[in-house]
């Protein structure tokens, strides 16, 4: 992982699979393939396609609070005041695939992140 390229998610169901796409350098609809799902993605289905692609990841949930809170790379799970969302965090910046690349957090109550260990 050298840079993150951008990805508006497709749908509002699909914000995992586009931080996944984000994250492998893949299309959503290659992420669609392989998990068998266009709705919401599970972390269950979030670690198995981190786990097929050879990801090293912490797989225990931390809280965060702030952004200096996280480390370098996570995926984050957002409590936003619509739903549950996912999101990804690169080098200080948040590629959101609703809300576009950001310098902070999207409006969120919870957050909780699992730190990607780059290779």
């Amino acid at each position: 992982m050298k840079s993150i390229k951008y990805i508006h998610e497709p749908t509002d169901l699909q914000c995992g699979q586009t931080v996944l796409a984000m994250l492998l350098s893949k299309t959503v609809d290659e992420i669609i393939e392989f998990l068998g799902n266009e709705r919401e993605t599970t972390l269950k289905e979030m670690k198995k396609v981190l786990d097929k692609a050879g990801v090293i990841y912490d797989a225990n949930r931390k809280e965060a609070f702030f952004r200096e809170d996280l480390p370098e790379v996570c995926i984050l799970s957002l409590e936003t005041p619509r739903c549950w969302h996912w999101s990804l965090y690169y080098h200080g910046t948040f590629y959101d695939p609703e809300h576009g690349v950001m310098d902070d957090f999207p409006v969120s109550n919870r957050k909780y992140y699992w730190e990607i260990k780059e290779q």
